[in-house]
């Protein structure tokens, strides 16, 4: 397992506030214990006191993508490095669950965390795996989505750094706003034309007489 794949818990964190709609998806310990997917185990630790904290930590993941959405590549790294200075986790080799065509474990990295509350466990995991995302891929690879209101999270994984939303959703959204303005501006041109001409001609006929 790629340690970048642990980007996606930076991503499904952040993803659970939308501030331009006012929703917060974020309000009970149940909300907070869907966020570990198939790690079970840290998230039975999680307690009332977890959605305060995550909120904390969500609001400082979310900052790391403004700045790198709005271009401040050292802004963007510095955020990060609070966040991996605050929540450190501690690199383990492991095989569990994956075996060669002989039996044998197919060794690969595994970020172990030792947290003293889940909020710390899942901090650590997500900064450590968007920190490989972006020391592998670039901080222009970490964007917000350009569909408003919506302004989540995604991590541009194009081959040639094209994405701008962060689901096909909002770019089929995007895109037909975008076409309907076009159509708007065409269809406003021809009477723009038109009264032009008219004018035109009324004072030509004006300076005849």
């Amino acid at each position: 397992m790629e340690l970048a794949y642990y980007s996606d818990y930076a991503v499904r964190l952040v993803n659970t506030e939308e501030p331009a709609r006012g929703t917060d998806g974020l309000t009970s310990v149940e909300a907070v214990r869907e966020l570990f997917g198939a790690n079970q185990e840290s998230a039975r630790r999680t307690t009332d006191a977890d959605v305060t904290r995550f909120r904390s930590v969500r609001a400082r993941l979310r900052a790391v993508f403004e700045a790198a959405d709005g271009g401040d590549e050292t802004l963007a790294v510095n955020l990060l490095n609070s966040l991996l200075l605050e929540f450190p986790v501690s690199p383990q080799i492991s095989g569990h669950n994956f075996r060669d065509d002989d039996g044998r474990p197919l060794w690969h990295m595994h970020l172990a965390d030792h947290p003293s509350n889940a909020t710390a466990g899942y901090a650590a995991i997500a900064a450590m795996g968007l920190a490989f995302h972006l020391t592998e891929y670039g901080v222009d690879r970490l964007g917000l989505c350009e569909a408003p209101p919506c302004r989540n999270a995604y991590l541009d994984t194009s081959t040639n750094r094209s994405r701008r939303y962060c689901s096909d959703r909002c770019a089929t959204r995007a895109n037909v706003a975008a076409y309907r303005a076009r159509k708007r501006l065409e269809a406003d041109r021809p009477d723009s034309t038109g009264r032009a001409a008219d004018s035109t001609q009324r004072a030509t006929a004006s300076g005849e007489r």
